[in-house]
Parts: structure tokens; C-alpha cells; sequence
């Protein structure tokens, strides 16, 4: 655990950015029961921690990519963070759909990008992991060059981790993650023994927990 894994860790948990629910799980979009919720949006609302994830962002980029010609936000979470970074550096921005809009120019990445240029993908979380590779992959496929993303959480699930590796060519760097918060929230009195047996259980076993 790093200083920044641990920070990081801390202001999701002191602005509630973070609720851990055991007893009472969350159904995520996919289906999935989960006994915790992470959203990094509540971030833009608290200035001090916002720019400190925002320094935390750049200080990643600059220490492990050489060369950023254009940064991208994945929508619509990672939009603010990546806008923000983006105007530190004083490079473009641009921000990746889900999908291509169904009406207008029919566009899936928004803003001015060339061939060639070398993106850094901003995320704000990071859970199977699908939605990000495909947004990366949509980059690649209108001809820039990625050289990696950075998230400001993780789930760390096994699965997401595999299909990372699997695209090679993709370098993933996160702010925090599932088990530095589940660490310091135990640290901190804010689950029990018996939750934490089963918060360990759900992040080996995500899609089959609850069921």
C-alpha cells in the first residue's frame, strides 16, 4: 500500500463517497450483488480532495507515460477528473461514449483529436473492466495511440485484472482500490469482523454473491 493508494482510500470514505452495505446489498446495473457502492462523482464536490485526486492523476502521468499529445475522460464519469487534468497539462481534451450517438455526426469520441497523437484515458472506476477496454479501444480504432489509462478506483476483481493483461498493449494505473479501502475502513472501526469475512468473500466471488 502507497501513500497515494491509502489518501485516496481515506477521502472516498470521508465524504461518503463510499458505502459499505453488507446487510443490505446493491444491485449493480449488470445484475451483480454488491455490499458496497463507490461514487467518485461526490469528489467534485469537495474542492481540497478534488485537487488533490486531480495531482495524484498527473503525478501518475508523469511519472510512468513520456510522451501525451491528448487526454480522454470516459463518460460520464471521468469527464470532470479528465477535463481537469487536461487543463493542468495544457493539452486537449476529449471525452468517449458508451456507444456512438444515435442522431447528429453520429460521433462516440467528442473534441479534436489527430491521427497519430498518443491519448492517456482517464477513468473514474474500474470494475469488470469491459466498458473501459472497449472506450480505449474506440480511441485505437479512430487511429490515435493509447498509452495507457489511470482510474481513481478499482474493484480489483481477478477477471478485470486478466482481461487487462490480455490487452497488452493497454498500461493501467489506479489512484486506489478495493482492498486498500476495505483496509482502511477496518482500520477505522467502520466494519466488523463478520462483514469483513463476507466483503472478502464478494470480491472473489462477485457475480455468483448474493445469489
Amino acid at each position: 500500500m502507497n501513500t497515494i493508494e491509502k489518501n485516496v482510500a481515506g477521502f472516498l470514505l470521508d465524504i461518503g463517497a463510499v458505502q459499505l452495505r453488507p446487510d443490505e446489498p446493491f444491485t449493480w446495473a449488470s445484475g451483480w450483488k454488491s455490499p458496497i457502492y463507490c461514487d467518485n462523482r461526490k469528489i467534485l464536490s469537495y474542492p481540497e480532495i478534488r485537487n488533490k485526486v486531480c495531482e495524484y492523476t498527473l503525478q501518475t502521468i508523469e511519472e510512468h507515460f513520456k510522451t501525451v499529445d491528448v487526454i480522454a475522460g470516459v463518460a460520464t464519469g471521468a469527464i470532470a477528473l479528465g477535463a481537469l487534468v487536461a487543463d493542468r497539462l495544457n493539452k486537449p481534451f476529449i471525452y468517449i461514449r458508451p456507444v456512438p450517438k444515435d442522431h447528429g455526426m453520429g460521433n462516440q469520441i467528442e473534441g479534436v483529436f489527430h491521427h497519430g497523437d498518443h491519448v492517456v484515458v482517464i477513468e473514474d472506476l474500474i470494475s469488470t473492466g469491459s466498458s473501459s477496454l472497449a472506450a480505449a479501444d474506440a480511441v485505437t480504432a479512430a487511429g490515435c495511440i493509447v498509452e495507457g489509462m489511470v482510474a481513481i478506483f478499482s474493484y480489483n476483481f481477478t477477471s478485470a485484472r486478466r482481461e487487462f493483461e490480455l490487452h497488452s498493449a493497454l498500461e493501467l494505473y489506479t489512484l486506489s482500490n478495493y482492498d486498500v479501502l476495505i483496509e482502511t475502513a477496518v482500520e477505522r472501526n467502520l466494519v466488523s469482523e463478520e462483514s469483513l469475512e463476507m466483503l472478502r468473500e464478494w470480491r472473489y466471488r462477485p457475480e455468483t454473491w448474493g445469489k
